[in-house]
């Protein structure tokens, strides 16, 4: 009898597609105000996940999206 473990997914907050959480980096913003990204995914804060794709990450960083998704909780124009 083969277990079937339930994979997490997650929202990427620039495409908003749903993806399993190790395919994507955790960007975290600290009850102090700071915004970095956490490996290990057990910091404290409001988390926000992007895909882990350069062109991705690279629109996030131009357009300032992470900010957006702190501020609004994660409302976000669709693509």
């Amino acid at each position: 009898m083969t277990s079937n473990k339930k994979i997490p997914l997650r929202k990427c907050v620039i495409t908003n597609e749903m993806m399993p959480k190790k395919e994507l980096i955790r960007v975290v913003r600290t009850p102090e105000g700071n915004v970095l990204i956490d490996h290990s995914s057990k910091k404290s804060g409001r988390g926000a996940y992007i895909t882990l794709n350069e062109a991705v990450i690279l629109e996030a960083k131009k357009e300032k999206y992470i900010g957006e998704a702190f501020e609004s909780g994660y409302s976000r124009r669709n693509l």
